[in-house]
């Protein structure tokens, strides 16, 4: 998205804006605003984006304000092959360039030019970003427990990153006029929409070959992330492979290749790929129903499905 670019170019101190400009310009899929953009669409006659142009804006900074802050949180030296802004400049910076990049999506969403959505864009945009906080620290919180459950996980994943999806799909739609049933129905497609998303992730980082993913293989197990693999097949195991899985996630060999041949090994005993493949087109399915329900332009909604099978079927 060309309007992310250079946003801050001409804004002093450098030190605070050069790294918000620096994390906007690193890419990604844009996958977030892109909805936001087509949700709008289906609403409203926004061809030119006038009406989702600010909700999408306002979406992909929040987003990358997280992942600033995430960073630094994980202590992570690289974000989509480059340094990190912690690492880059300071902890501190990043701190408080990721603070005005919040700040600034706010002020993103304030240029929606329907002064009467805004109240209900607010309110979406506080709901959402409350459960991604949330999310997180579920997630920090069960990097220290051994007794997190499904339903545990999938209100985590749903939390940190299928609700901002889903937000953004309802702020497009309800910057464009639509009905709140209708911005209810899109967000439901979001959300399962990125509960089979971040199944399918989890999928590839265990069972995904490294030379289509470009990432290390089995990354989930070397870190002892209990992700939805690792807790089904706790599930599904006998006591013997359960306290064998457990040692290896309770073990950081300096060499873990042979915990992450046995670790898979284990999980495909009990038809691991196959319980995830199962979930995932569950929640799509589920999502789809609701994709139906909503109203709006026919062909832009087939486009969003086009989209979400696209997410789905990959393998990097």
């Amino acid at each position: 998205m060309e309007a992310l670019r250079a946003t801050f170019s001409d804004r002093e101190p450098r030190g605070l804006y050069a790294p918000i400009d620096y994390i906007l310009d690193l890419g990604g899929k844009r996958i977030r605003p892109v909805v936001a953009l087509l949700a709008a669409r289906a609403f409203g006659d926004d061809e030119d984006h006038r009406l989702g142009m600010p909700v999408a804006l306002a979406v992909e900074v929040f987003h990358n304000f997280t992942l600033l802050h995430d960073d630094i949180m994980d202590e992570s030296p690289l974000r989509r092959g480059q340094a990190t802004v912690h690492e880059k400049w300071d902890v501190n910076t990043g701190i408080l360039s990721g603070d005005l990049m919040l700040i600034q999506a706010y002020q993103h969403l304030c240029n929606c030019p329907d002064p009467a959505a805004l109240p209900a864009l607010l309110h979406t945009f506080n709901r959402v970003a409350t459960g991604v906080c949330e999310g997180q620290q579920y997630d920090v919180d069960f990097e220290r427990r051994m007794d997190v459950t499904i339903a545990e996980y999938l209100k985590m994943i749903e939390l940190k990153t299928a609700v901002l999806l889903g937000g953004a799909l309802e702020l497009g739609a309800l910057a464009a006029g639509a009905s709140q049933e209708d911005a209810d129905h899109l967000y439901a497609f979001g959300r399962l929409t990125g509960l089979a998303f971040q199944l399918q992730d989890d999928l590839l980082d265990t069972f995904g070959a490294s030379s289509d993913t470009g990432k290390l293989q089995g990354n989930d197990i070397i870190r002892n992330k209990k992700t939805f693999l690792f807790l089904k097949a706790i599930e599904l195991l006998g006591l013997e492979g359960r306290e064998e899985l457990n040692q290896w996630f309770a073990a950081s060999p300096e060499d873990p290749a042979e915990k992450v041949i046995r670790v898979t090994e284990i999980m495909q005993s009990v038809g691991i790929p196959e319980a995830v493949a199962q979930l995932r087109d569950e929640f799509q399915e589920e999502a789809y129903a609701h994709l139906d329900a909503a109203g709006g332009d026919a062909a832009t909604k087939a486009i969003l499905k086009d989209l979400a099978e696209g997410l789905l079927q990959r393998v990097s």
